[in-house]
């Protein structure tokens, strides 16, 4: 006995009705449809947290490949890279192998790559294999938000975007704590040993979800070559600019110039195959639908919300507190686990109360959390950070339930493997500009902070000159020279007033950021109802 349902082939005007047969046991909401989800939610799991597991042991990484602290960041960036290249190509090439043999590939290929990444034996090996690691890793995040469109009914919708909302979220808050906990206790090598249980996992699921279908070789065969060529080249030198940017003085590196004048290139030409194809690898006209095109600017704004965060907590207490990365964990799981208690309560909201309404809520409490960082001052710890932690966790899942809903609302089914790749691109998009954006803002503002200081410094001298003499006291006490004990009293000053001006920076960002986060709230409410 099969099911029979319809869906829709094309593009625009030529889009037409078309039967689909679905065997008994793979229909929508079928318990295999919810374990092939099930499966890929796990793996866009893995993927995310990868992410950001590698930053709290980066030290131990490079102590071990013989790498310095520049030549390391490469290893995070090449994941994110090619991450980046491998979400747009994950709707042709699930759509040409089907998804089922796409999703087991390429989750075997992931679990290879990690346990490449373990015997690493130098920089370059590492970066070799974690570009690996995200190309391959980058695919299984856009299809686990395409097999919650596909596979689930309208109703249950809302139960699978909650979940999608806890891999989006709770992943990169729990990655610092879990890295620096296996680090400590074993070694940096199990950052990688650690996906290969869950990907066994995943792929018994997936083969046992998921239905099995032929390879369509027209299908991969009519592959846009063009396209798959700009925008590899396109986004990730984009990638590598906002990476490294910041790092290397941005336009003040020719690197940084010509990789930015390649990106823009790449990406103006594969805007405009897109569009002029009438099978394109990713189908930009959907940036043409109001509501859609809205949509995309929540998710970008969202990326940056949510990665700023997850960039500017550890940095700030790792440089003003000298946090571990262990402590640094303990600070930002407080982002996730909190939002476990609501997670299962939005789902309920979303079927009594308009989506739109929910996200901007949620979109509020997350401006909120920022502004709450906005205050800071030496004082200003762990501690005092996890009451906006909490309201960031209790944000969180009033925006991703909602938004994927509301995002999708209007979308067509044959154009859900595009929505998700562009929203997924977009969301990936915003946490690299806002992690380029709260970086670049963070040095610059401490700078202009820390030269106001030294310009009031004469008209507080008296105090200056007194703090200069009780501490050249205390450490003429402690066995040190006049001499010494004199410059050293300056070297401390000077240090208490750098620490100063970059906590005013980071109020200033953690302001910006607020602010920011009050356009999304404005974007979503302007989203028509699903009726209209």
């Amino acid at each position: 006995m099969s099911t029979i349902v319809t869906h829709e082939v094309g593009y625009g005007s030529q889009s037409m009705i078309e039967p689909k047969v679905l065997p008994q046991g793979y229909e929508r909401g079928s318990r295999r449809s919810w374990i092939a989800v099930f499966g890929g939610l796990i793996g866009a799991f893995m993927a995310i947290l990868d992410i950001q597991i590698t930053n709290a042991s980066m030290k131990e990484i490079q102590g071990s490949l013989g790498a310095t602290l520049e030549e390391g960041s490469w290893i995070a960036t090449a994941y994110l890279v090619a991450e980046m290249i491998a979400i747009p190509l994950s709707g042709w090439l699930s759509q040409g192998l089907s998804v089922r043999r796409y999703l087991l590939w390429t989750t075997s290929a992931f679990i290879l790559a990690s346990l490449l990444c373990s015997i690493s034996w130098n920089l370059e090996s590492m970066i070799a294999f974690r570009a690996m690691q995200g190309f391959f890793g980058g695919a299984l995040i856009p299809l686990a938000f395409r097999l919650i469109l596909e596979f689930l009914p309208d109703d249950k919708r809302g139960v699978g975007m909650a979940l999608f909302g806890v891999t989006a979220t709770f992943a990169p808050s729990i990655g610092p704590t879990l890295g620096g906990w296996l680090t400590e206790q074993f070694s940096w090598h199990y950052l990688f040993y650690i996906n290969v249980p869950p990907g066994l996992i995943v792929m018994a699921m997936l083969a046992y979800g998921l239905e099995s279908k032929g390879i369509i070789w027209d299908k991969l065969k009519s592959v846009d070559l063009s396209g798959i060529i700009t925008m590899a080249i396109g986004m990730g030198c984009l990638e590598v600019v906002l990476e490294e940017g910041n790092r290397k003085d941005w336009f003040g590196s020719e690197l940084i110039q010509y990789l930015s004048v390649i990106a823009v290139i790449n990406i103006a030409l594969f805007i405009y195959i897109q569009l002029k194809k009438s099978a394109p690898l990713v189908n930009l006209r959907l940036l043409g639908q109001r509501d859609f095109a809205i949509s995309t600017v929540a998710y970008f704004l969202l990326g940056m919300a949510l990665f700023g965060a997850i960039y500017l907590i550890p940095l700030y207490l790792s440089q003003i507190h000298d946090y571990s990365p262990l402590e640094i964990g303990e600070v930002i799981m407080w982002m996730g686990f909190p939002q476990l208690l609501v997670l299962p309560l939005v789902p309920k909201l979303v079927e009594r109360f308009d989506g739109r309404y929910l996200a901007a809520f949620g979109f509020l409490m997350f401006s909120l959390s920022y502004y709450m960082n906005s205050h800071m001052t030496i004082d200003y710890a762990g501690d005092q950070m996890i009451a906006s932690q909490i309201v960031r966790a209790l944000g969180q899942p009033f925006i991703l339930v909602p938004i994927g809903i509301i995002a999708t609302m209007h979308i067509k089914p044959h154009e859900n493997a595009s929505a998700s790749t562009v929203l997924n691109v977009m969301r990936n998009l915003g946490g690299a500009f806002g992690i380029a954006l709260v970086s670049t803002l963070t040095d610059n503002l401490s700078r202009e902070h820390l030269a106001h200081i030294k310009e009031t410094l004469p008209a507080v001298s008296p105090m200056a000159n007194g703090y200069l003499m009780q501490t050249a006291d205390a450490l003429t006490l402690a066995g040190s020279d006049p001499v010494t004990a004199s410059a050293q009293a300056n070297a401390m000053l000077g240090q208490l007033m750098t620490q100063q001006a970059y906590i005013s920076a980071y109020n200033d960002v953690f302001l910006i950021i607020s602010a920011l986060l009050l356009i999304a709230v404005v974007a979503v409410l302007s989203i028509r109802r699903g009726s209209d």
